[in-house]
């Protein structure tokens, strides 16, 4: 299988990465700039490319057409956030946050979605947050963006249910990797005491859930955010 990465140098990216390697994928990594021994170089194409930029996006799909030949699926894990309470946001940073959370997934599914239409086979799996069901103070750019992709999710996966493509949103609750890296302990303790299992989630539970979405015992989800978030949300 060959799966495109975006954000391959993040959190869930590099753990995402590490997964499928492992797995002997073909990967394709947007960004990717960490230290890592693949074992096969020539099956994987570390490209740099800035999501802001539908040239560059492009770009970045030529050339792993070229080296592969087509892409079966996509993880969109490239994210931003860019924290203010919403009257004090300013406009350049919803429109820099809504062109890499949403716009950037947008483009990158219209750029695949041929490829994968003609091999009658295809998975793309958005990650998005917890914040866009619940909200929360001063991620107004960010939980628009996230809760944007449910939207995206549920009309692609219906305009191309006949090719053997799903299309799948994880809503994703607080876990040990990530931008968690950012909160100050003390916020994480009661981040924690809101969470039913009373502990941050594992990256690797996502790893696993990808895997189960991109193989035929996943064929038949489509169209859905599925929340994993360890009972802090649910609906």
């Amino acid at each position: 299988m060959v799966i495109l990465i975006t954000g391959a140098s993040g959190g869930f990216g590099s753990k995402l990465t590490e997964f499928f390697i492992e797995k002997n994928h073909n990967l394709i990594l947007q960004n990717y700039s960490r230290e890592i021994s693949f074992e096969k170089k020539d099956n994987v194409l570390v490209a740099s490319c800035d999501l802001t930029k539908e040239n560059e996006i492009e770009l970045l799909i030529e050339k792993a057409l070229k080296k592969f030949g087509k892409i079966d699926a996509v993880i969109h894990c490239a994210g931003i956030s860019k924290n203010s309470i919403s009257w004090k946001t300013s406009l350049e940073n919803w429109n820099e946050t809504l062109a890499v959370n949403l716009t950037a997934p947008f483009i990158i599914n219209k750029l695949v979605l041929p490829t994968m239409k003609k091999n009658q086979f295809g998975r793309i799996v958005h990650l998005s947050s917890v914040v866009s069901q619940t909200g929360f103070p001063g991620t107004v750019a960010y939980a628009a963006s996230k809760a944007g992709l449910s939207g995206l999710t549920k009309t692609i996966a219906k305009e191309v249910g006949t090719n053997g493509i799903t299309v799948n949103n994880l809503a994703l609750g607080y876990f040990n990797t990530g931008m968690i890296k950012q909160v100050p302990d003390v916020q994480i303790d009661k981040i924690i005491s809101e969470i039913p299992q009373q502990s941050l989630g594992d990256p690797l539970a996502v790893c696993e859930l990808i895997q189960y979405l991109f193989s035929n015992a996943g064929a038949y989800i489509t169209g859905q955010t599925i929340p994993v978030n360890g009972g802090m949300y649910a609906y």
